[in-house]
């Protein structure tokens, strides 16, 4: 895999991150409701264009034009979200990565709410994770979906209905240090907990997407699923948090 990166970094506290692939419709929209959210409160928006082939490349280009808080990474082929997530997250340079994915179902106005929760819970708290209120899915999509909660919930014991949102605002140092692989963004929850946080939700409407069709479907992912959700739940049985009481020399 080979990146290359277009537009000038900006420092800000605040860093979006959204992996797409084949969403040239529905860039410019997206691009427009982050900063009417987001610009108060300053903020750094990294697009990872994951080898697309539509033209949404050069539509991610186009919206980077004299918006110097944007930057675009260009994965070389398709890896995957989580992929190109943790690029973003390794070239971001704020404190915290809010996530969302680029379809247009994750409305960007509920970002600034969800960091404002983070803030307010201190630094024990890891992450803020959105659940889906409204789902604008097909009755079989919803059916898939509560299934295959009800199953993380019981073997994960995460705490959450819903890591399938799209919407995230998890601490950077944190992200870093999770353990990376391709579905990562469906266990980020669970695998924050691990790491000795408190994971929070916050509630948020769900929209139906804007322009093209899913890239991901129940069949082709459904064994990798069960796989990953195994994998996940061993992490957590061999994961022991060691917290540092005391300091000898204490140099404060």
């Amino acid at each position: 895999m080979t990146l290359s990166v277009s537009g000038a970094p900006a420092p800000a506290r605040l860093s979006v991150i959204i992996a797409v692939r084949d969403e040239v419709d529905n860039i410019l929209p997206l691009v427009s409701e982050l900063d009417a959210a987001l610009l108060p409160l300053g903020y750094e928006l990294i697009f990872v264009d994951d080898g697309s082939t539509d033209g949404t490349g050069a539509r991610l280009v186009e919206a980077a034009q004299g918006r110097p808080h944007m930057r675009v990474l260009t994965h070389e082929r398709s890896c995957g979200k989580s992929a190109g997530v943790a690029s973003g997250a390794w070239f971001a340079q704020g404190d915290m990565l809010l996530l969302l994915d680029g379809d247009g179902q994750n409305n960007p106005a509920y970002l600034p709410e969800m960091v404002r929760l983070l803030d307010k819970a201190g630094p024990g708290a890891g992450m803020v994770q959105g659940e889906r209120q409204g789902r604008q899915d097909t009755l079989f999509k919803k059916v898939q979906s509560r299934s295959a909660n009800y199953v993380r919930r019981a073997l994960l014991r995460d705490g959450t209905k819903d890591t399938g949102c799209g919407l995230k605002v998890v601490r950077r140092d944190i992200y870093l240090r999770l353990p990376h692989f391709e579905a990562l963004h469906r266990f980020t929850p669970a695998l924050v907990a691990r790491e000795g946080y408190e994971v929070l939700t916050y509630p948020v409407v769900d929209r139906a997407r804007w322009h093209g069709v899913s890239k991901y479907g129940f069949w082709n992912r459904l064994w990798v699923g069960i796989g990953d959700m195994l994998g996940v739940w061993w992490l957590l049985r061999r994961r022991n948090v060691q917290k540092v009481v005391k300091v000898y020399p204490d140099a404060h």
